[in-house]
């Protein structure tokens, strides 16, 4: 039997509220307390309960039969701690069960991987350490956000402990091989990489709600792949069910079937990742010396960084680093846990149409600004 990885993402930022220059020095608080409320509490009510509710009826009928895995940021189940509680109980409810492998990422959802490497393992050992308080898991698997990957960065990775990474399956970097293979990082041939089929996840988040897809046209997808290929990874986020694609569209009906027919029509199982670090053996070395990730046609990193705005607000925050560990300072840290968020910098990319990147990086400056003052 070949393998199936099913994987989500449950991700959501803190939101920024309007900082001007007159509030540095004098209000503290950098949050939209209103905003992040109502966008938990909607995704809650239209996506996390009832995939949830799905995803454990699945299990209930197929038992051990249907195995996935979910990635959870720190700042996700924080503001679901505050904001939507029964939402968190519901994730809970369903590790619970065994059948789902919670992985590991950082806490925040940062570029800390490409900034700094002391923040970047600081990052991962806050995230270790809540995953264990909340879901009581040690999680094995390690996925990097937004699949950010390098040769360097998996021997990173490999360093804290870790035997297995996703990331993405960039065509730049595979050339004619397929990503349907387990590989081993360039450096550390210890660190086993999974990629993630951009095809196949693609038509659930993009294509699904504006053209005619099926589960039989997955189906027949996985089956036209070649026997020799072993494993096939999908990831999207969680978010894809319910908020970013309506109920109306059919995407739990979707979600509800393609299990039982991957089982019955396929020669492919449904697995957790790391199960598959056992059972398959590499097929060769990933070799990325530059970094990658999943965004964009490009899979490139221009979406947090490489414009004027993006690299000043990434040096400025990730030069204060030091000063924000020495000071051992929670309110201090939470914040500079938020301010991390890959979103602050995705939101001053000056590559897509719409939004007012100058804008963001004024007002996301302005909080830096009053947050480094505050450590004087």
């Amino acid at each position: 039997m070949r393998s199936l990885c099913l994987n989500f993402q449950v991700h959501q930022p803190y939101r920024l509220r309007t900082y001007r220059f007159f509030d540095i020095g004098k209000r503290h608080f950098y949050y939209d307390d209103y905003n992040n409320r109502i966008t938990i509490q909607r995704v809650a009510e239209r996506c996390y309960i009832p995939m949830n509710n799905l995803m454990l009826k699945k299990i209930a009928e197929l038992g051990n039969k249907m195995k996935f895995a979910i990635s959870f940021s720190g700042t996700a189940i924080e503001q679901m701690e505050v904001y939507a509680p029964y939402a968190l109980e519901s994730f809970k409810k369903l590790v619970a069960t065994g059948n789902v492998e919670v992985l590991a990422e950082t806490y925040s959802h940062s570029v800390s991987s490409l900034m700094n490497k002391d923040a970047f393992k600081m990052e991962v050992a806050d995230h270790k350490r809540l995953m264990k308080d909340v879901f009581n898991v040690r999680p094995k698997t390690f996925h990097n956000t937004e699949l950010i990957y390098s040769n360097e960065i998996g021997a990173d990775v490999a360093e804290m402990g870790f035997d297995l990474m996703m990331t993405e399956g960039a065509k730049h970097v595979l050339g004619w091989k397929s990503p349907n293979y387990l590989y081993v990082n360039a450096i550390n041939p210890k660190l086993k990489v999974m990629l993630r089929n951009w095809k196949m996840s693609d038509e659930i988040t993009l294509k699904f709600a504006h053209e005619t897809f099926k589960v039989e046209d997955f189906v027949n997808w996985l089956n036209s792949i070649p026997k020799e290929e072993e494993v096939v990874n999908i990831f999207v986020d969680y978010e894809t069910f319910g908020e970013g694609l309506d109920a109306s569209t059919g995407i739990f009906d979707f979600m509800d079937y393609l299990p039982d027919a991957v089982l019955k029509y396929t020669d492919f199982q449904l697995v957790t990742p790391h199960q598959t670090v056992d059972k398959i053996q590499p097929t060769g070395v990933f070799d990325a010396p530059m970094p990658l990730s999943c965004c964009d046609e490009e899979r490139d990193l221009s979406n947090w960084m490489g414009n004027d705005m993006q690299d000043d607000a990434l040096a400025t925050l990730y030069g204060c680093f030091k000063k924000v560990k020495a000071s051992k300072d929670e309110e201090l840290m939470r914040d500079w846990r938020a301010l991390q968020a890959a979103e602050n910098f995705a939101g001053m990319c000056t590559k897509h149409q719409g939004g007012t990147p100058y804008d963001y990086y004024i007002n996301y400056m302005n909080v830096l600004t009053d947050f480094i003052n505050r450590m004087k």
